[in-house]
Order: C-alpha cells, then sequence, then structure tokens
C-alpha cells in the first residue's frame, strides 16, 4: 500500500491534484477561525455553551466545523447549498421545464446549476438573518453581554452580508474540488468539518464518567464502519453478453461481462440530504426562541426519537430518489441494445429494462434500510450515555462513506495510468 502511495505522488497530475484538494480544504479551515465583521469575539466565547450538548445547534455545529459557534465567516457551511440542490433535484420530477433542461445533457445540467447557486445565495441570505437574530437573542439572556445583544441595524446587515459571502465562496471552493481536484468537493468539505472536531471527541469519549460507554463506544464504532465498508462495496453483478457484429469492415468479437448493481448506489448523499432536511425544523425553532417554538426544536433534537424516526424516512426516500436519478434503467438497456448486448435469459429492449428495474429495487430497498439503520442505531444506544459525543452514526456514515468514494476516484485515477491501486 505504500508503494501504491507513492506510485500515487510520482504521477504529476494527480500530485497537483491531491495538492490542489489539500489547498482548498486548508482555506475552508482557515475561514472557520476569521470572525465576521463587526462581531466581537469575547461577546461570542460567552455564548459557545449554547453549542455544548446534543441538541440540535451542536449538531449543526459539527457540521459547519465549529464555524457557527464562533460566527466566522463560513459560520452557515455548505448546508444552505446542500439544501438548494435538494430543492432543484425534487422540482425536476414535478416542473416539466425542469425535467426538459435535465435532459439537455451538459447544456441543461449547467442552467440547474446555476439556478441552484442562485436558490444558494438567496437561503444563504435568510439563514444568515435567522442565526445573527439567534445570536443576539442569547446575548440577551447571557448576563451582562450586551455585545451581541445590542447590534444595531447596519452592523446586522453587514455581518449577514459577510456571512451570505462566506458561503457562497465555500459553494464555490466545492466546485473547484470537483472540477480540478480528487473526489466531491461538497463531501469532502462536510468531511473535513466532522474530522476536524475529532480531538474533542475523542475526549468527550475518554473523559466520560459512564465506564460502560468508554468501553462500548470503540466496539461500536468498529461496528458500525464494517457496516457502512460491507453496505458501500456489495453489489449485483449482472451477466451481460456481447453478440458478434460488423463494425465497418472488421467483424468485432462478442464476449461476456457483467453490469455491477451496488446495493447503495447513491452513495452518503442520501445521509446528507437527510440530515439537511432534519436540521430545518429545529433550527427554525431555535431562531423564534419563543416556548413554544423551544419546545418544538427540543421535539426534533438529533437525540430525539422524532429525529431519528425522521432520518430513517428521509435517508430511504432519498436513497430511492437519488439512486433513480443517477441510474435510468431505460437508458442502460437501449445502451445494452446498440453495443450488441444482452442479459441472457432476458429479450433486448423494454424487458432488459423492467429487469434491471425489478433488480435495481429490490437492492436499494435493504441498502436504504441499512443506512437508515447505521445512522439511528448508534444514537438509539447511546442516547442516555453519550449525547455529548459529537460522532454519531450520521457523522461516522458520512466521514467513511466520503473517505470510500474518494479512494475509489483516486484508484480510477491509478488505474488509467497502469499503475498497481489500494483495491484488489
Amino acid at each position: 500500500m505504500l508503494q501504491t502511495i507513492a506510485n500515487a505522488f510520482s504521477v504529476a497530475e494527480i500530485r497537483k491534484k491531491l495538492a490542489f484538494t489539500a489547498a482548498m480544504l486548508l482555506l475552508y479551515r482557515l475561514g472557520a477561525y476569521i470572525p465576521a465583521p463587526g462581531v466581537d469575539l469575547e461577546a461570542v466565547k460567552e455564548l459557545e455553551n449554547n453549542f455544548a450538548g446534543g441538541g440540535i445547534l451542536g449538531f449543526l455545529d459539527t457540521f459547519s466545523g465549529g464555524s457557527l459557534s464562533r460566527l466566522s465567516l463560513f459560520a452557515l457551511g455548505i448546508m444552505p447549498y446542500i439544501t438548494a440542490s435538494i430543492i432543484l433535484q425534487l422540482l425536476t420530477v414535478v416542473v416539466p421545464s425542469l425535467e426538459k433542461l435535465q435532459k439537455e445533457g451538459e447544456v441543461g445540467q449547467q442552467k440547474i446549476t446555476q439556478y441552484t447557486r442562485y436558490l444558494t445565495v438567496g437561503l444563504a441570505f435568510g439563514q444568515s438573518f435567522g442565526y445573527v437574530f439567534l445570536f443576539r437573542s442569547f446575548g440577551e439572556q447571557a448576563s451582562g453581554n450586551n455585545a451581541i445583544a445590542s447590534l444595531a441595524g447596519p452592523k446586522i446587515l453587514l455581518i449577514v452580508i459577510a456571512l451570505t459571502a462566506g458561503c457562497t465562496l465555500l459553494m464555490w471552493f466545492g466546485e473547484l474540488i470537483t472540477q480540478r481536484g480528487i473526489g466531491n468537493g461538497i463531501s469532502l468539505m462536510i468531511f473535513a468539518s466532522i474530522v476536524s472536531g475529532l480531538p474533542q471527541g475523542l475526549s468527550a469519549w475518554w473523559n466520560n464518567p459512564d465506564q460502560v460507554f468508554v468501553v462500548m463506544m470503540p466496539f461500536l464504532a468498529l461496528a458500525v464502519i464494517v457496516a457502512i465498508v460491507f453496505v458501500q462495496e456489495g453489489q449485483r453483478r449482472i451477466p451481460v453478453q456481447y453478440a458478434k457484429r460488423v463494425v465497418g469492415r472488421k467483424m468485432t468479437s462478442g464476449g461476456s461481462t457483467y453490469l455491477p448493481l451496488r446495493v447503495n448506489m447513491a452513495g452518503v448523499i442520501p445521509v446528507i440530504f437527510a440530515a439537511s432536511i432534519m436540521a430545518f425544523p429545529p433550527t427554525i425553532g431555535q431562531m423564534l426562541n419563543t416556548p413554544a417554538a423551544l419546545d418544538f426544536a427540543a421535539f426534533f433534537s438529533p437525540e430525539s426519537w422524532a429525529y431519528v424516526a425522521g432520518e430513517v424516512f428521509f435517508i430511504v426516500i432519498f436513497t430511492y430518489f437519488y439512486t433513480a436519478v443517477t441510474f435510468n434503467p431505460v437508458d442502460q438497456a437501449d445502451n445494452l441494445k446498440k453495443y450488441g448486448g444482452f442479459i441472457p435469459g432476458v429479450r433486448p429492449g423494454r424487458p432488459t429494462a423492467e429487469y434491471l428495474d425489478r433488480i435495481l429495487s429490490r437492492l436499494t430497498f435493504p441498502g436504504a434500510l441499512y443506512l437508515g439503520a447505521v445512522a439511528a442505531l448508534p444514537t438509539i444506544l447511546l442516547s442516555q450515555t453519550a449525547a455529548n459525543f459529537a460522532f454519531g452514526g450520521t457523522s461516522i456514515l458520512i466521514v467513511i462513506g466520503v473517505a470510500l468514494e474518494t479512494v475509489k476516484q483516486l484508484e480510477a485515477q491509478l488505474m488509467m495510468r497502469n499503475y498497481e491501486g489500494f483495491l484488489k
């Protein structure tokens, strides 16, 4: 494996991509410590205890890499972009014009991406206002803390513009990583945010007074990691036979291969989508800061049963939805028929599409349930003993899933250059 890593760094193009990815992530982490203009650092430090524990603010702070509790330039994180992506993908199903754009190939996808950027800016602007007023409310509750509570209109607008610009900059960073680096930029930025809290998570585990939790946590984490790898790597191989055919003046020989259908073709995206959706109701409750709204926020806190049930539901729904977006059985059947391929025992064309759709539905259902179980079980098992532990099932699922996808992309880059990769 060390020789493989050395081979990867010996290729100039891969080395540049890795360096570019690392540089973008470093800029992202540096921005997490730069305070927004007009923010009093001492006043913000007095409010950091509001983000401790297992509440929704602590959960959102984990996904922003600690930026939210510091009210830094990147306090919003990348969540507005993820929310905008969810909205646009849902609208492509119900809005005919967007569905037509999606079928126009690269040009249509660029147009949808542009709409996603515009919506991200709008969501970030509104969310920035909410967070500023939330901090202001916390400042009013804190004894003697008037630096946040006395924020005036011009200063509020300045902070909102800065936070919106920071979110827009993160969106650009993510797209640059996807285009010029290794891996999915948005997923890698969430990965970096979660991993940045690893020291605090390990400290919370080691210093936990519950010795049962201290002993049980490593085994539970190992079981979750094994389960994630098992699901991510599991696949159903559909045999495909190619007949001999004439191309120009040459006769191409037939052959046999297989079409790999993964148990979880959507990867870690459904988990990120579900976390983003379930974070919305308690966030609104915290921003309104009324007794009824706070009770509503507590009802949907990350350690509550309502949150766990909703997260599992959305994981299952988004797994099916994203799989349908990324894999079209009709297109696969048409491509097989176009190049003279067929599945033994299945007629080409529509019967092949129906066969692939049936197989994919059977694979996706247990895969979606398994993702939901992995995300929910640690929260259920440790809700009484580890409420302050930042690395629940969702965080571990995202970290391992993103790591596997990134390694696979690096493996593909190595295989293109005839190097032996990580995976045997």
